[in-house]
């Protein structure tokens, strides 16, 4: 496979390597979502390949994050289907628990178990989920949490972390069910500014690894760094797709320009 190679500094040191695209992962066709009378989804298409960092952008109440929540079912869909890995969605049962075992998410509001440490945080789901025995998957959940760079903080409670330390559990949480994929829904919003950049250096090195990963989030700086492509919803529309160079060099759409205009300036 070919390899194509840059920089990416979110912060002064940070080495991003990135390979090229495979093959499909995740399939979005014709995809529509209600609300009551409310749609907030308008026949979404969309193909996410593995490895592959697809960074979703746009106006507050444009449907990015339910489209996020579409992707593993923690919101049904009224048309269309949804393609995980060249299945389709199950709608419940053992295949859908199996496949959500497949798509880790990251919400903003970290939803870790208050009164469990960090490192049960991280072992609950390999061990409960998958019947990963506990001693194995205390010495993944280490590993892990050394990784995204909190494992000194192991036999720390939620309350006891910074905003920027608990998301970074969340993160090990969520790679700790070795995922196809993992979803990141607005990562950074609930952070002070001072921990939003040690949570997307994490980031960033999960798309140096290759993980496969869809992003939404206000954080225009990691979309034009960190992603492969940049999609740009508004109304429940995606309006535009391209690549950080060419979105943000030259948008295509008015909506893509004003909006811009407005988060690049403030």
């Amino acid at each position: 496979m070919n390899r194509v190679c840059y920089r990416l500094s979110l912060t002064e040191g940070l080495n991003v390597t990135k390979s090229t695209r495979g093959e499909p992962l995740i399939v979005l066709e014709g995809v529509e979502k209600f609300f009551g009378g409310f749609q907030a989804l308008h026949a979404i298409n969309l193909t996410v390949f593995s490895g592959e960092v697809v960074v979703v952008i746009g106006p507050s109440g444009s449907g990015k994050s339910t489209l996020c929540r579409c992707i593993n079912r923690l919101e049904t869909i009224d048309a269309g289907q949804i393609m995980i890995d060249g299945e389709r969605l199950p709608e419940e049962g053992r295949a859908l628990a199996r496949l959500r075992a497949e798509v880790g998410m990251v919400f903003q509001s970290f939803n870790l178990f208050a009164h469990k440490t960090a490192l049960e945080n991280v072992t609950l789901g390999p061990t409960k989920v998958k019947g990963i025995p506990r001693e194995t998957a205390e010495r993944r959940g280490r590993e892990l949490l050394d990784r995204v760079g909190v494992g000194a903080k192991a036999s720390s409670y939620p309350a006891q972390l910074s905003g920027g330390q608990q998301q970074r559990v969340a993160i090990a949480r969520a790679l700790a069910m070795d995922p196809k994929v993992i979803l990141f829904d607005e990562p950074t919003s609930a952070l002070d500014p001072e921990y939003i950049a040690e949570v997307l250096d994490v980031m960033a090195g999960l798309a140096r690894d290759g993980m496969t990963m869809v992003v939404v989030t206000h954080e225009m700086g990691f979309a034009r760094r960190a992603a492969d492509r940049v999609v740009f919803m508004a109304d429940g529309r995606i309006l535009e797709e391209g690549t950080p160079e060419v979105f943000f060099g030259s948008p295509g759409t008015q909506r893509a320009r004003d909006f811009l205009a407005r988060v690049l300036t403030h």
